[in-house]
């Protein structure tokens, strides 16, 4: 993938007028997650999730700091962290997760005769995207729609904990929250001094001085 914002490091701005003290505090307890920390699933489910987010959100090789997806998604569920609302198709957040992988490895065992990690990689993308189109049918979904599942749950919770994720953060130009400076210029392509600036074609060794200095 190009870079489309070099020379970028958001941490950069750790110690710089665009974040206070709460919001290193926040930054710093996500850096901190330990990838192999679970609390909520049990090992049988953690397997399966872990393998779900590489499914879904692939992460370079390269990366020095990946984002934990499984660790942060088993946070959220060990806290109950719901959104405030929810498809009434779709039972409460901990109990359509724990519903969901019993399924997903159900269909790996009935499909491949192995529990959904262990199965290979285009095994895992076919049934996934099985689930996707609601074509998973065996009965440990228990009712519940997997595509809609997969639509408001799978793919919500966990692209939500990537773009959480300072490691992330880069890739995007995100500056991180708005606290205490805030964005200014909010126009179309229009940018604060103090947020990331894209390389367009031709103007990559520009961006890269910009954000040399961007804090």
């Amino acid at each position: 993938m190009a870079d489309r914002y070099p020379g970028y490091d958001v941490l950069a701005k750790r110690d710089s007028p665009s974040w206070n003290s709460q919001t290193r505090s926040v930054i710093d307890a996500r850096l901190a997650t330990d990838p192999q920390a679970h609390r909520f699933f049990n090992e049988a489910e953690w397997l399966t999730v872990q393998a779900i987010c590489m499914r879904i959100v692939p992460q370079p090789p390269e990366r020095q700091t990946p984002a934990p997806l499984a660790a942060m998604l088993d946070e959220k569920l060990q806290r109950d962290e719901r959104d405030g609302y929810r498809d009434a198709r779709l039972p409460p957040l901990r109990e359509a997760w724990r519903c969901a992988l019993c399924a997903i490895d159900a269909e790996a065992r009935t499909l491949h005769g192995a529990a959904f990690h262990r199965i290979d990689t285009q095994a895992q993308i076919a049934l996934l995207e099985a689930v996707q189109k609601g074509e998973a049918h065996d009965a440990a979904w228990a009712g519940m729609p997997p595509q809609i599942f997969f639509a408001k749950r799978l793919l919500h919770d966990i692209v939500s904990a990537y773009y959480a994720h300072p490691a992330s953060w880069n890739e995007i130009g995100f500056g991180g929250p708005a606290a205490p400076r805030g964005y200014v210029r909010m126009n179309y392509d229009r940018r604060d001094p103090w947020e990331a600036a894209e390389a367009k074609p031709g103007e990559e060794e520009r961006a890269r001085r910009e954000n040399a200095r961007v804090g």
